[in-house]
């Protein structure tokens, strides 16, 4: 039930906007955030229907996309709530779209907090919920704590809520995290302390997402006092092996302005008197000065944790003393190694192509069905050209919605809509500058989108929305689609210019299904769900057969979930088949509907079918959306723009 009637609370919110009542907290924040809902979004102040939820195939898409932010925030998560639990709080992690992908919860209130919506899938955006903690987060790019009434729908003024935002390496927001009650006290002060408790515990999973994702260079931890560098370091840097600044976190681009832009180490610190790959070797504590301010930062430099054995990479025969991962006929092998040693010969194929042309200036299409690893692949590629110390930007074209990808990938001007930041946003597209941009779902980009991408790989600079000056880029680009683009080109429904403009190579990849070296797929994404649950696990060779025999509608990614499920649910060390989920093992059984021999009711049909083929999902299930995007493999809101440009009506409908 709401904290007061529907009636107040629409007076309340009318009179803020219109300035006959105070506003909420005496926050102008607040009052921007409730103008937007009511004029912008047309959003119901009076409305006691809680959050959309994603479905369980919706949510293990989103998360399958943000694994490396889980890995690096679930402990962090746990110690919040921890702290926290005792007065009631349950603690929650959004993605950067609001998306709840990972929550902690007392098991005897789930009840009550799902109830309010506190719950995992929940959507937490002002477009679809209003003012609340992650939506002016996402907004603002700062913490703040909304408390009860400060919320726009009546749903939630029980609620409160403080959040605050994480960033990325590279500057972005990658995520919010939230500590919310149903139930607190009405004294705004009685939030000060969780709030303080959330900002620090998203510095800490910030940090931590800083150092998994920059584990293959040199990074400077660093703070203004001696004995605080190794318990709490305030700086991390990370730089490659020739000194140029890769990476810098929130605190250091704070503390530090000469960070901002492409800098050398040497250009920061005077280094004169110490060599800091010395200093990595010794383990010491050094003095270094800051040349642009003269103050002093204590620091230690930690080695690169996953350079590559030159001695294990060498080719078998005649390779001589030269490094497999370093060269191969003069080029840099790097993360396309492990690619270049598949026992499919499909797979190895595609990363000797994209070793050939990296750097050649050549964009690359990436083609197969969703959760092949499209996106890994491109990473590698990435990672293995001599940008692999530049930013590399992925943007979902399906996931984020189509009234939103025109700001997110170019950018907007301060005061370009209602809602804008203040001093504007960097797009995608400039954030990949002098790195790579992968464009993820790419036959999902609106058309009018298309003819501004197609400007961008054409003249090399990009105009942020309501802006009028052309910013240059210096961007190697990667697409990846599971659509036939030739097929949509031919029915209009993407441009022809920029087909032939993105498929300067095509490298289709291999349903897991088909793919020669399944066993080899199987054996590694084990490894590696047996490491992170903590303790020594082998598999079945039973069940490993079983494995291989299945149709894997979704590929490497849902390979990934069932595994993960199973070494989470292990109780020894031999993960059988009672450790797989029950909905999955039904389809595990010979002669299931998941078998490799019935793959005619799961391969990826040919796309020129498409229409019938959503129509004939559709029927199967009752016209039900969830249940038909999830049988074909996609997202519900990709289906539903898909249904709409194919012009598909419902029966109901005609």
């Amino acid at each position: 039930m709401p904290y007061v009637s529907q009636n107040q609370h629409i007076e309340r919110v009318r009179g803020a906007i219109e300035g006959r009542l105070p506003a909420p907290a005496d926050s102008t924040r607040l009052v921007s955030s409730w103008q937007r809902s009511f004029e912008q979004y047309r959003l119901d102040p009076g409305a006691v229907i809680g959050p959309r939820v994603l479905t369980s195939a919706e949510l293990r898409e989103v998360q399958g996309k943000e694994e490396a932010f889980l890995r690096a925030s679930g402990q962090c998560l746990t110690r919040l709530h921890d702290m926290i639990r005792v007065a009631d709080y349950c603690v929650m992690l959004t993605d950067a779209h609001g998306v709840t992908i990972d929550y902690r919860i007392e098991r005897e209130r789930r009840g009550d907090f799902k109830h309010a919506g506190l719950y995992i899938g929940s959507c937490w955006s002002e477009r679809e919920e209003g003012t609340c903690g992650v939506a002016n987060v996402l907004t603002d790019l700062a913490p703040i704590t909304v408390h009860k009434t400060d919320h726009f729908r009546a749903a939630f003024t029980t609620l409160t809520c403080s959040a605050a935002p994480i960033f990325a390496p590279t500057g972005e927001m990658i995520g919010v995290l939230d500590a919310s009650a149903v139930r607190s006290p009405d004294n705004r002060d009685s939030q000060r302390l969780v709030f303080q408790l959330v900002r620090q515990s998203a510095g800490l999973i910030e940090d931590g997402y800083f150092l998994n994702q920059t584990a293959q260079h040199w990074i400077l931890f660093g703070h203004s006092s001696r004995n605080f560098v190794e318990a709490q370091p305030e700086v991390l840097i990370a730089f490659d092996e020739c000194g140029n600044l890769v990476a810098a976190n929130r605190k250091a681009r704070e503390c530090i302005p000469a960070l901002n832009g492409p800098r050398h180490i040497d250009d920061i610190f005077d280094t004169a008197d110490v060599h800091l790959h010395d200093v990595a070797r010794t383990d010491a504590i050094v003095c270094l000065r800051l040349r642009a301010t003269g103050a002093t930062l204590y620091a230690r430099i930690r080695a690169p944790l996953k350079r590559i054995s030159r001695a294990a990479n060498r080719t078998a025969a005649g390779a001589g003393p030269q490094s497999h991962n370093e060269t191969q006929d003069g080029l840099h092998v790097g993360a396309l190694s492990r690619f270049l040693k598949s026992a499919d010969s499909r797979i190895a194929h595609n990363a000797s192509v994209a070793l050939r042309i990296i750097g050649k200036r050549l964009p690359i299409l990436i083609l197969g069905e969703t959760g092949v690893g499209k996106e890994v692949f491109a990473h590698a590629v990435h990672d293995s050209g001599a940008r692999r110390t530049r930013p590399f930007i992925a943007v979902n074209c399906g996931a984020i919605p189509e009234s939103l990808i025109e700001s997110e990938l170019f950018g907007y001007a301060p005061g370009a809509f209602t809602g804008a930041r203040s001093r504007g946003a960097r797009g995608k597209i400039a954030q990949a500058h002098t790195g790579t941009l992968f464009l993820d779902e790419i036959g999902d980009m609106p058309l009018n989108l298309q003819t501004r991408l197609l400007r961008v790989l054409a003249e090399g600079e990009v105009v942020p929305l309501g802006g009028d000056a052309p910013v240059r880029v210096d961007i190697d680009v990667i697409c990846a689609t599971h659509r036939d683009l030739a097929q949509m080109v031919a029915e209009g429904s993407f441009r022809e210019d920029l087909y032939y403009r993105l498929s300067g190579a095509s490298l289709p990849m291999p349903p897991l299904r088909e793919r020669a070296d399944i066993g080899d797929v199987i054996a590694a994404v084990f490894e590696e769900e047996a490491q992170m649950a903590g303790h020594v696990l082998t598999l079945d060779p039973r069940l490993a057969e079983r494995l291989m025999a299945f149709a894997w509608p979704g590929n490497i990614r849902q390979l990934r979930n069932v595994l993960r499920y199973a070494c989470a649910m292990c109780d020894s060390a031999r993960v059988e088949l009672r450790h797989i989920a029950p909905d999955v093992i039904a389809l595990l059984e010979p002669g299931g509907a998941g078998n490799r021999a019935l793959t005619s009711a799961f391969a990826w049909q040919d796309p020129r079918d498409e229409r019938a083929r959503i129509v004939e999902a559709l029927t199967r299930h009752q016209w039900r959306p969830n249940a038909a995007a999830q049988s074909l493999g996609i997202s519900r809101a990709t289906l539903y723009r898909r249904i709409a440009k194919l012009g598909i009506v419902g029966p109901h409908r005609c």
